[in-house]
């Protein structure tokens, strides 16, 4: 990691694990003072910590800090080392498969139990399908993806390189548009005919529901990490290394500019512009469009400094209505 070491460096250490639930021979991390204030009363052995942090009750007779310019990127580098590979199914087609004649897999794709590809498909090299997957007709994946158990990727679907979908994801799934029957008795629905385009080295986690377009694609930008339980609906536009995290409900035709970061639980309505870079608090409700860079949170959502004034003048409201019933000022107060 190029660390700068703090302390003994014979300590043995076995796990990774938080400052609060470390023994003797766990390395947990300090990424900033807070977690620092930890240190002390904690048991870990050694700490991964970024440079510049103080660390109070350091004993480097005793225990080790491993000093690094930023302590978030050295636990992943270390966590990529040791972390135990996903058991994939084995190399080839499982026999219990089931792969269209018209089908094309590159070279060294794996195909598990259950799993079943359509007609004019084509999987690119190093791919793997994991058990049940359901991949529909004409669809196009790239090379090095990996598809968990369960995931259903519908009609004329374009993944790129690179792409993790986790299990149970849907993806070109019919978007959710209906009109008024002419008669007046019912819904009509309404056809989609589009498709979904996801770009390379894409996150998509479990649960997750991308729709396809009415006409024309539903498109996710290469780098975007999408979390569990996220719905995406027909004809959006993610950009490139877009963060939305789980419970997210993204409405139809909404166009989220590149680097912009939802929080857990946000909604969309139909047809919003999310701006570049700009950030969407968690549990927001966005109904109007955002800038690029800008910071939105609460419901509806504002930009952040608005929407803290609106909170802290909401909660002075007890004490003026008591100074106005103090004032005689009380009719119409307690109406509902």
């Amino acid at each position: 990691m190029g660390a700068e070491l703090s302390g003994p460096a014979d300590l043995p250490l076995t796990r990774l694990d938080t400052l609060d639930r470390a023994d003797r021979a766990t390395l947990a991390f300090i990424r900033d003072e807070k977690h620092a204030q930890k240190w002390a009363s904690s048991e870990a052995g050694a700490a991964i910590v970024t440079r510049g942090v103080e660390v109070p009750g350091h004993d480097p007779d005793r225990r080790a800090l491993l000093i690094v310019d930023d302590a978030d990127h050295a636990l992943i580098r270390l966590l990529e080392r040791i972390a135990p590979a996903h058991v994939g199914p084995p190399p080839g087609v499982h026999p219990q498969a089931t792969v269209d004649p018209t089908a094309t897999l590159g070279e060294a794709v794996r195909v598990g139990a259950g799993a079943r590809v359509g007609p004019g498909t084509t999987i690119g090299e190093g791919t793997v399908l994991h058990a049940n997957c359901v991949i529909g007709a004409r669809v196009t994946i790239g090379r090095a993806c990996d598809v968990r158990a369960g995931v259903v990727i519908e009609d004329r679907c374009v993944l790129g390189d690179a792409v993790v979908i986790h299990p149970n994801a849907v993806i070109g799934a019919d978007g959710f548009g209906y009109r008024p029957a002419p008669d007046g008795r019912g819904l009509v629905k309404i056809p989609h005919a589009g498709h979904v385009e996801i770009g390379d080295a894409v996150e998509i986690g479990a649960g997750a529901m991308i729709d396809r377009g009415k006409f024309g694609a539903t498109i996710i930008g290469a780098g975007a990490k999408i979390d569990n339980l996220v719905q995406i609906a027909h004809n959006c536009r993610i950009g490139r290394s877009c963060v939305i995290c789980g419970a997210c409900g993204i409405a139809g035709s909404v166009t989220i500019g590149d680097g912009a970061v939802l929080g857990g639980g946000v909604g969309v309505r139909d047809n919003v512009t999310i701006g570049a870079g700009a950030q969407v608090g968690a549990r927001s409700g966005v109904m109007d469009d955002i800038p690029a860079g800008e910071v939105w949170v609460g419901y509806p959502a504002r930009p952040a400094k608005e929407t803290m004034r609106i909170v802290a003048a909401t909660g002075r409201l007890p004490k003026i209505l008591k100074r106005l019933r103090g004032l005689g000022v009380d009719e119409g107060l307690d109406r509902d």
